[in-house]
């Protein structure tokens, strides 16, 4: 009691009693605060209202005007300055360009098995159901 007594006025700093088995107490004081860890503060925002409003980003703008898009590769010049590059003629490109296959993916059953075809679009399949099965909440 005495020893609590006498350490009254030092509330608020960290203070740690030892008791031993002879019934004496020791006494250590730490001048340093205990560090407690948590998230980090905030950040205020300066200004009105509860945020500044952020200035969004806009797309190219559309091309509507039938005839360029009949006559010109649209979106196909990737620079700041100059213009979408006109069309050919049919016969100057090569014949591949035409024989592309642009429609949907074709299904595993639809595959030869013994194609390469078919071992890509498995293998891609299955990397798609492993991330979506992964995506889901952890224990």
């Amino acid at each position: 009691m005495a020893l609590r007594s006498l350490l009254n006025p030092l509330k608020g700093t960290n203070l740690w009693v030892l008791h031993s088995q002879s019934g004496l107490g020791a006494c250590a004081v730490l001048s340093s605060p205990v560090q407690v860890r948590g998230y980090a503060k905030k950040v205020a925002v300066k200004g009105k209202g509860k945020g500044v409003v952020k200035d969004v980003l806009k797309g190219p703008e559309v091309c509507k005007d039938p005839v360029k898009l009949t006559t010109h590769a649209v979106g196909v010049n990737v620079y700041k300055q100059g213009e979408d590059p006109p069309l050919k003629p049919k016969e100057e490109y090569p014949e591949w360009l035409f024989h592309l296959d642009l429609g949907p993916i074709k299904k595993l059953s639809e595959l030869d098995p013994e194609s390469h075809e078919y071992w890509k679009q498995l293998r891609k399949e299955h990397m798609w159901r492993f991330n979506r099965l992964h995506k889901g909440k952890k224990f």
